[in-house]
């Protein structure tokens, strides 16, 4: 049994890991055969990987997926760490499937993901979840076929979960959710320990992939005819300063964007690492799509400082308006937090006077959520939660003008759109993204396939989605 600790996840040894081919276990191999599984994904894009990688490794045990956990011979939940409100959706998840384990107590119960790398998750499932067959970290995914296998044949509770880094394994299998769109991670785990963020700790120290293994990787998927990558990593600026001297995330875009591949995307950035080379590669190379997700989390330079963000309100304003310059028709999202401790009105006016300057394409805004661990836990939050509501509904009254005056200015546009699906309500009505990555529903009037890259011209705007038409 191995029980996450925060102070040795805190630790950061440079290069303290192997990088190694994975294999598996041949005598466990279809051991499963017939039964069901049904896994359940919260979190980001990250998450949505691991789960394609896990849904692979559960078919090589013999599993076959179901969307009903009812019917399930195994319920794996794979979990996110970054707010209070994921937490308690997976701990409500867990409340159901405890009613269905009274039942059948056969039923096989698993945790991994970020949640399972928190000291104080593991110990209130140590506790009052007895009955859940095991847990595993983000560190140790590939290990998930013995260790369900151990669960079984021993019929005890498995806690595995790797406070250091495990080895950073290629070749991990891969069912992926879909055929012309694809995740792939250049990068592991987060050094910026921001301090209300728990992600340096479930998801460890910077550990980039070896470009070699990344551009191998894009051009088995380029062979297999997708359409869109998007490179992934918790801090995907930061590649290759763990593992290069003069080879970063600029440079890995360019190589990228040499091979014939129609669309390159990549999140999620920290200011502090967006450097003058990777816009200039961006602007230079009109497959790498004109979309940038650039969290700000504050508009008060106070705030930023107790943030621990590394940047001050000017500094991200100078890196804004760099990107409009260099990037034609680029589009730019954000985060926002409010309610941080120690945010003031006036800290809080100043987040609205930088929305309103910025006038971003999208926004993910919250409200500040304690992560037990975090430096940011300790500090005092005299802000009411009647008023952080208050603020949080005043940003998004801004935010929102503003998503719907930049959609309006697309009226009339032509944008290319990576066709996503058939509407179910609509005859000859399809969806899918443009390049700035904004949602677009558009008629088409002859057959076209899910996957191709089509030219609509937009009719209508709304909030949240375009309206259009195929230019035939």
């Amino acid at each position: 049994m191995h029980l996450p600790n925060y102070q040795e996840a805190r630790k950061r040894v440079a290069k303290d890991y192997q990088r190694v081919a994975f294999s598996f276990d041949r005598h466990i191999q279809g051991k499963y055969k017939g039964k069901k599984f049904y896994l359940k994904t919260y979190g980001c894009q990250m998450n949505e990987h691991d789960s394609e990688n896990i849904e692979a490794l559960l078919v090589y045990l013999g599993f076959i997926k179901t969307a009903d956990y009812h019917q399930a011979d195994l319920v794996l939940l794979n979990t996110c760490s970054i707010r209070e409100n994921a937490h308690n959706k997976a701990f409500g998840m867990l409340g159901r499937v405890k009613h269905l384990k009274g039942q059948r107590p056969d039923l096989l119960v698993g945790i991994c993901g970020c949640m399972a790398q928190e000291a104080s998750v593991v110990d209130k499932i140590l506790a009052d979840y007895p009955w859940v067959n095991f847990v595993l970290g983000t560190h140790n995914l590939y290990q998930l076929p013995n260790i369900l296998d151990k669960a079984i044949e021993e019929e005890k509770q498995q806690i595995e979960v790797f406070s250091k880094e495990g080895d950073l394994v290629e070749g991990i299998p891969v069912i992926r959710a879909n055929s012309f769109k694809a995740y792939v991670n250049i990068i592991y785990g987060c050094n910026k320990f921001c301090t209300y963020c728990i992600v340096p700790y479930t998801r460890g120290s910077e550990r980039s992939r070896r470009k070699e293994d990344i551009l191998k990787e894009v051009d088995e998927l380029i062979q297999d005819g997708y359409k869109e990558i998007t490179l992934l990593g918790q801090n995907v600026n930061a590649y290759g300063k763990d593992l290069y001297e003069d080879y970063t995330l600029g440079n890995l875009l360019e190589d990228i964007a040499k091979k014939d591949i129609p669309r390159i995307r990549f999140m999620t950035s920290h200011p502090w690492d967006f450097t003058d080379h990777m816009i200039e590669v961006i602007g230079k190379y009109s497959n790498i799509m004109p979309s940038v997700h650039l969290p700000v989390q504050s508009g008060s330079s106070k705030i930023l400082r107790l943030m621990g963000r590394r940047y001050t309100r000017e500094d991200y304003l100078k890196l804004f308006h760099q990107i409009k310059k260099v990037v034609p028709n680029v589009c730019i999202s954000t985060d926002i937090i409010v309610g941080f401790p120690g945010e003031t009105e006036e800290d809080f006016l100043e987040t609205l006077s930088l929305v309103e300057e910025c006038k971003f394409d999208n926004a993910f805004t919250f409200i500040f959520s304690k992560r037990e661990g975090t430096p940011a836990c300790k500090l005092d939050d005299f802000v009411p939660l009647a008023e952080k509501e208050e603020r949080l509904q005043r940003l998004n009254q801004v935010v929102n003008s503003y998503f719907l005056q930049n959609n309006l200015a697309l009226v009339d546009q032509v944008v290319p759109v990576l066709v996503e699906g058939l509407s179910e309500k609509k005859e000859n009505m399809y969806f899918g993204y443009s390049d700035t990555n904004k949602l677009i529903n558009f008629t088409c009037n002859h057959k076209i396939m899910v996957g191709d890259i089509v030219l609509v011209r937009i009719t209508s705007a709304k909030t949240w989605s375009l309206d259009g038409e195929e230019v035939e």
